[in-house]
């Protein structure tokens, strides 16, 4: 007969038995989150692949006209920018901008004076344009399928369609048979504004192919003074209100399109209005006439400018100069570590002597 310890573990057996069954049929009852299985169409391509980026690292002025608020810290911390900003622990990023600190001061002074941040910036910035390189080398096979080493016009409209969710290989039928294509209004108006970037990246003789580094051009016009130029114009073309092809501070300060709708909308405003201001007033305007050129804001956008690039270094070290003697102390950047880094360091002036 069996026994009342027994009966009763083979009862809790059973029942954990049928929790697991209800358990698997909870789960395969379920609804499936497919979205993480579903695979990307076999004619799409990635958009950041082949369309110009609208940001540059290193460059002052975004594609748009807007300034690029995070400037500083890109040509203060070149391809460690990323590390700032997945790391967020104080005291790691507080020994990061100390290592930064003795890279920058060359003479080990224990100061940084304007020279030494001046080529610090020039070397940071190289950074980002190699960077650039080697991912147009990535993003050129991505367009160029038959390895040629030249992409025509109708190939990369192709590749951009299909990033677009268009069928590749009917677009493509299309394109060859010249037959019109059923383009939505906004995506035309990227085409059009896309061929004329092009058109302006193919290096004379003309001959509508982009090789390589005509390539890197397109997505990167920091890169050629030509493509620098064609970006410059198209800044002064959103922003000129008179057809002069110049820009007046009122012109350079105009808001956005858009209403003001309350009071947090109206302090950005205020900021935009107060940050371009400056950015005119004291540093595009290079003559102080209060109209700013085609060639002064050329030289401004100019992220290889040497001249430019001491003129930044004089800007960052004022900010953080405490004691006013033109140069940078270690505890003066930790104190502004937000202004370099975007991050800021708390409890600095406890840790700067104990750690460095």
């Amino acid at each position: 007969m069996m026994s009342r310890q027994a009966f009763l573990c083979g009862l809790g057996s059973l029942y954990l038995s049928l929790l697991f069954v209800f358990l698997l049929m909870d789960v395969y009852a379920r609804p499936a989150n497919n979205s993480a299985f579903k695979e990307k169409p076999a004619d799409s391509k990635d958009e950041n692949e082949i369309l110009p980026p609208d940001h540059l690292n290193g460059v002052k002025m975004e594609m748009d006209g807007h300034l690029n608020k995070e400037f500083h810290q890109e040509v203060f911390l070149g391809k460690e920018m990323e590390e700032f900003e997945e790391d967020s622990e104080p005291r790691k990023n507080r020994k990061k901008l100390m290592v930064i600190f003795s890279k920058v001061d060359i003479n080990n002074d224990k100061k940084i004076g304007a020279k030494e941040m001046q080529r610090w910036i020039m070397e940071k910035t190289d950074e980002h344009f190699q960077e650039a390189v080697e991912e147009n080398k990535m993003h050129f096979r991505a367009v160029d399928p038959d390895g040629d080493g030249h992409v025509s016009w109708d190939e990369y409209k192709i590749k951009f369609l299909a990033s677009k969710g268009f069928n590749e290989k009917e677009i493509a039928e299309k394109i060859k048979n010249n037959e019109e294509l059923k383009i939505d209004e906004e995506t035309q108006e990227v085409l059009d504004n896309l061929k004329d970037r092009w058109y302006q990246a193919d290096n004379p003789p003309p001959d509508l192919l982009l090789n390589e580094e005509e390539f890197l051009s397109f997505l990167h016009p920091e890169h050629s003074r030509g493509m620098l130029k064609f970006m410059v114009k198209e800044i002064i073309r959103d922003l000129d209100q008179d057809g002069d092809k110049k820009l007046t501070l009122s012109e350079f300060i105009s808001l956005p399109v858009g209403t003001v709708e309350n009071q947090q909308a109206q302090d950005i405003d205020d900021d935009w209005v107060k940050d371009r201001r400056k950015e005119f007033e004291e540093v595009i305007d290079a003559n102080h006439d209060g109209i700013v050129t085609m060639e002064e804001l050329e030289e401004y956008m100019d992220p290889m400018n040497e001249y430019n690039a001491l003129n930044e270094a004089k800007q960052m070290i004022a900010v953080a100069d405490e004691n006013q003697n033109h140069h940078l102390e270690l505890e003066e950047i930790l104190k502004y570590s937000e202004y370099f880094t975007g991050s800021k360091l708390m409890d600095y002036a406890r840790n700067v002597h104990e750690e460095f």
